[in-house]
């Protein structure tokens, strides 16, 4: 096999290395936790990947000749680009919340292309075919890209849900259109430079991307070395059988006994007692009942079989220490007066407990009114919600301090190091193919920064234009800054670093009194490295997938704004027609988790702002803290790391421990711990374990988890749920024990330690 692709890739000018070169340079110039040594030592690099994830998922082989850019590619990938960020905009307003991903598109669209190879006539139009031939594989990238490029809630959207849920402002759609493509696309004018750092390297696995891989590999049967020479079933009947399984298995948890879903069972026992809840409960509790056998539960977060056991494994203890050890000190002793709320909650309160009521503090226009905000209240958070912002601030400086004491030595290769000249087959396979020129990402820049301005200054946001040149003036920096180090951690741990704190805390210092424009600010600076990153994910996709980059951006480009566009009507749509959406109690679990916590943080951010919050004197100062010891922890990590460089600490990364649990809220302790659980299953124990098991058929289970449950929620809510307004079952299956009892606990109902006197309050007896 070695022979043969050496022969078939080598060309007249390629550079060819020695066996001790390729080692020098494929070995990664910092400690990697990811790469396997033995192999590299016995000199697999010159031919394939040092790191077995890829070699398993990934084909060392290319075929120019293939095509990717045709007539059925784009048509397919267009609809694509249609329906997955519909659907998706569709369920982002629910919780627990189905993310039909790519994979669901990477499946269907496999038997579509078959189908239309098969039965479109091979006519001609401005002589290009409509039916080249074979479906390829190559195609088949390109329809997938598209549809997962824009597949997840575009961050805009949330201003606009925002706009209208809590400060009444409802703008027309063309509003609403420039502020989304504005956001969405700005970013990938910086895809350019991270490209060189974040996709060429063969240490940037990009975990992720190596689930679509494998199934790319399977539905084409492609045949590689990676694979290995395991026995029993193919890989097609084995995602055939985990695709039908876990489809059939979701109707149960998702439909039928939901108390499958939130198996808060130790609750059950005693659905009274507040404390046993706070500590087992699922819903606004600690989680420590530990299991769900819901699958969409335990990927909320991602797939625990795409992601590195050690990089899970610093997620769990940052779980452990921060949510279960810390929060109940915190809770139990009352600080921050938190057992006047539940233990762990996505909202924010007054200082009577009930849900903060912003309207009571802003003038007409959405602005501050800080007589009547001192006539009112201050506003309170619960503990794990707390305890997400300390992690935050610590994340921001952890990240800078890990990646300059660890990976200072790739960075500054990298810099120095031409696009032609990386080490690893995959890089050397794409060298042939022509590079996206740089002026293409400008052009993209000044479009969008028009786009901006325009929404700006036409409709009243109370964003001065200065601030929205500050805000991309920051991104910018921010992006060289951080996107190389986040990116280099999400490329090795399959974890993204958020630092949309940093930009609240400037525009909320800067400009207090302003929710929509602090918004703004916020999505504008942080958003630009987000689709950033999201934009190095697809194209080291294409790298694994030796697709032509040129076709990928303008792939990526036509199909965001198409899903940013759909998006939107679907939204508008969702407000229109479903009763009572964004209510807690609504009856079909629209509650919109993602826009409580949005909209929670414009009131502390934006209304208030972080001066009435977390400066000197106020109720979260020692938050601030945070910052410290996100500084200090690498540090402390890296000179132990000098002393011992064998010992465990290589594997300890302090920005994943601080930025793991971001997703808390509105994630609780059902989708980590039960994550992690399922992780060492098959990333440790399997994987060391049954290694060619592992190799063979991981990713695709992973692949066909994920598929059955996307497809399942969907027909369930539209055969079950949606019709005759959701009273199929209403006095049967909707009523009966199994779908009620997690919710009739303290845990469910969010009842609080204490309770408040009537006519009484908690917290500080003066505020200003």
């Amino acid at each position: 096999m070695y022979a043969d692709d050496k022969h078939s890739t080598s060309s007249a000018d390629e550079k060819v290395f020695d066996s001790k070169e390729i080692e020098a340079i494929a070995i990664p110039d910092f400690d990697d936790p990811n790469i396997d040594k033995d192999d590299a030592i016995a000199g697999v690099l010159e031919d394939d990947s040092p790191y077995p994830e890829v070699r398993s998922a990934v084909s060392n082989t290319d075929d120019p000749t293939i095509p990717a850019s045709t007539i059925r590619s784009w048509l397919i990938g267009i609809i694509w680009a249609i329906l997955i960020p519909g659907l998706n905009q569709f369920f982002f307003f629910r919780y627990p919340s189905v993310i039909v991903n790519g994979i669901v598109a990477q499946l269907l669209a496999f038997p579509i292309g078959r189908a239309w190879a098969r039965i479109v006539p091979n006519w001609k139009i401005f002589g290009v075919s409509l039916n080249p031939g074979p479906f390829t594989i190559k195609e088949h990238v390109i329809v997938t890209i598209m549809a997962t490029v824009g597949y997840q809630s575009a961050y805009a959207t949330d201003i606009i849900a925002v706009q209208r849920v809590y400060y009444n402002q409802i703008y027309n759609f063309g509003y609403q259109w420039m502020v989304v493509m504005s956001t969405q696309l700005i970013g990938f004018s910086i895809g350019g430079v991270a490209r060189r750092f974040l996709v060429q390297p063969p240490s940037m696995i990009w975990p992720t991307n190596l689930v679509t891989c494998a199934l790319f590999n399977t539905l084409h049967a492609q045949t590689y070395a990676g694979i290995g020479s395991r026995g029993g079933i193919s890989r097609e009947l084995f995602f055939l059988y985990a695709f039908l399984g876990s489809g059939c298995w979701y109707v149960m948890p998702g439909y039928l006994f939901q108390a499958l879903s939130y198996f808060s069972w130790v609750c059950w026992i005693a659905p009274n007692n507040i404390r046993l809840n706070q500590m087992f409960g699922y819903v606004h509790g600690m989680g420590m009942s530990l299991f769900t056998f819901d699958w969409a539960q335990i990927a909320y977060i991602g797939s625990p079989l795409a992601t590195p056991w050690w990089a899970e494994a610093n997620i769990l203890a940052g779980f452990l220490f921060f949510f279960w050890f810390l929060t109940p000190i915190l809770y139990f002793t009352n600080a921050w007066d938190s057992q006047y709320m539940p233990i762990s909650s996505r909202g924010s309160y007054d200082n009577t407990g009930e849900t903060y009521n912003v309207t009571r503090i802003t003038n007409a226009d959405a602005t501050f009114n800080q007589a009547a905000y001192k006539e009112y209240s201050p506003l309170f958070i619960s503990t794990t919600f707390a305890i997400s912002y300390g992690l935050s601030f610590a994340s921001i400086t952890a990240t800078i301090t890990h990646a300059f004491l660890f990976y200072r030595k790739q960075i500054w290769v990298q810099a120095r190091r031409s696009i032609h000249e990386q080490p690893d087959i995959h890089a050397r396979l794409m060298s042939r193919y022509p590079q996206v020129p740089e002026w293409w990402y400008a052009i993209i820049f000044v479009i969008m920064f028009v786009f901006g301005c325009v929404a700006i200054e036409v409709w009243d946001t109370k964003f001065p234009i200065q601030y929205f040149i500050l805000a991309l003036v920051i991104s910018i920096l921010t992006a060289f800054v951080y996107v190389i180090p986040i990116g280099m951690i999400q490329a090795i741990t399959n974890q993204q670093i958020g630092l949309n704190v940093i930009t609240e805390l400037i525009i909320g210092y800067a400009l207090p009194g302003r929710p929509v424009a602090m918004m703004m600010f916020k999505t504008w600076g942080y958003i630009t490295m987000a689709q950033a990153l999201q934009f190095t994910s697809d194209f080291k996709l294409g790298h694994y997938m030796k697709v032509p980059p040129r076709t990928m951006f303008f792939a990526q480009v036509l199909a965001a704004m198409i899903a940013g566009t759909v998006q939107l009507g679907v939204q508008a749509w969702m407000f229109t027609n479903i009763p009572n959406m964004c209510s807690p109690d609504q009856k079909d679990g629209f509650i919109c988790p993602s826009t409580e916590v949005f909209g929670t943080a414009s009131i502390i951010w934006g209304v208030i702002g972080p001066a009435r919050q977390f400066s000197k004197g106020q109720v979260y100062y020692a938050l601030t803290f945070f910052f410290l010891v996100g500084f200090l922890c690498p540090l402390f990590a890296y000179l132990i790391s000098l002393k011992f460089p064998t010992s465990f600490i290589r594997y300890v990364n302090f920005p994943i421990i601080f930025s793991g649990t971001g997703y808390i809220p509105p994630a609780t302790a059902i989708n980590y711990v039960p994550w992690a659980m399922v992780g060492f299953i098959f990333q440790y124990w399997m994987r060391r374990r049954h290694f060619s098991w592992w190799t063979k058929y991981n990713y695709v289970l992973s692949a066909g988890l994920d598929s059955g449950v996307a497809v399942s929620a969907v027909l369930i809510f539209f055969c079950l749920q949606y019709p005759r307004n959701g009273t199929i079952g209403l006095n049967s299956i909707q009523k009966w024990w199994g779908n009620t009892v997690p919710f009739e606990t303290a845990d469910g109902k969010a009842i609080p330690l204490r309770s408040v006197p009537d006519g009484g309050f908690f917290g500080p007896r003066t505020w200003s």
